[in-house]
């Protein structure tokens, strides 16, 4: 199903709240307090004429574009509350499959959220195609494919897609994200990509490592499930390249609060 493209208004929405006030504010101090006192000394009339009308312009109007900018907050801060109670409400891997794809895409970027990376969700409102989440975390950037698939096995072609993509933008790793299963093909492609398939299994337990618990439930969570919890702080792990050392290019575990904790473990 192909894609639409975003309007201004929801790609506000989906951000964090404090966008649009940032945005709003930013725009009005522009406009009313910095504009008017700049001077151009254009020689080309039509330039500065120009100017000269975006400077009134631009104070006349600063308070309606503020507002303005400010209509997509009530929009974001219900879409927070929304996702936070997606991801409470999870009671294991019967209800993850029970969500519909916009509440499954809602989850795992709620999940990133709780582990520490800044999320921007890029999905245009399709239940298939393209990369849904794109996480950020120090210098370190994932793309992210949600594939809400039951029935069958995501196959090859998704992770060729997603590497295809962090190669183009140069990234650091990616993730496939399913409440299914992988093909053999899908997980020998992956292997050594810096691609990390997370499956139902290894899905269900990153929700539950996530989640309002006691810290002795959280470490019998993790440490019981595919992902290894983190020796440090018992955070989820996810696999990573070594970049320099004798072991670079090498994979090994590491902690998914990284650069906070530098926890690490070996891929035996």
């Amino acid at each position: 199903m192909g894609r639409k493209k975003e309007t201004w208004f929801e790609l506000l929405e989906a951000c964090p709240w404090w966008v649009s006030v940032s945005l709003s504010l930013g725009s009005f101090v522009l406009f009313r307090y910095i504009l008017p006192h700049i001077s151009l000394h254009a020689s080309d009339i039509f330039q500065a004429s120009f100017f000269k009308a975006l400077q009134v312009d631009g104070y006349l109007f600063a308070p309606y574009l503020a507002f303005i900018l400010l209509l997509p907050l009530p929009f974001s801060l219900l879409n927070k509350r929304n996702r936070t109670q997606v991801l409470n409400k999870q009671t294991g891997l019967n209800s993850i499959r029970d969500l519909d794809w916009k509440q499954f895409e809602q989850l795992v970027g709620e999940a990133f959220r709780r582990l520490g990376y800044s999320v921007i969700e890029t999905g245009q409102g399709g239940a298939d195609g393209g990369i849904d989440l794109r996480l950020k975390k120090g210098s370190e950037v994932f793309l992210v494919q949600c594939k809400h698939w039951r029935a069958y096995k995501v196959s090859v072609n998704i992770v060729r897609e997603l590497y295809g993509v962090m190669s183009a933008k140069g990234v650091t790793g990616g993730f496939v994200i399913t409440s299914g299963q992988f093909t053999e093909d899908a997980k020998t492609f992956a292997s050594g990509r810096n691609i990390e398939l997370i499956d139902a299994p290894k899905l269900a337990s990153m929700i539950a490592s996530v989640q309002p618990t006691t810290s002795s439930q959280a470490s019998v969570t993790i440490t019981t499930g595919s992902i290894p919890g983190c020796p440090k702080c018992n955070s989820p792990m996810i696999k990573r390249i070594a970049r320099q050392g004798k072991n670079a290019g090498g994979q090994f575990w590491g902690c998914s609060r990284y650069p906070d904790c530098r926890g690490i473990r070996s891929i035996s």
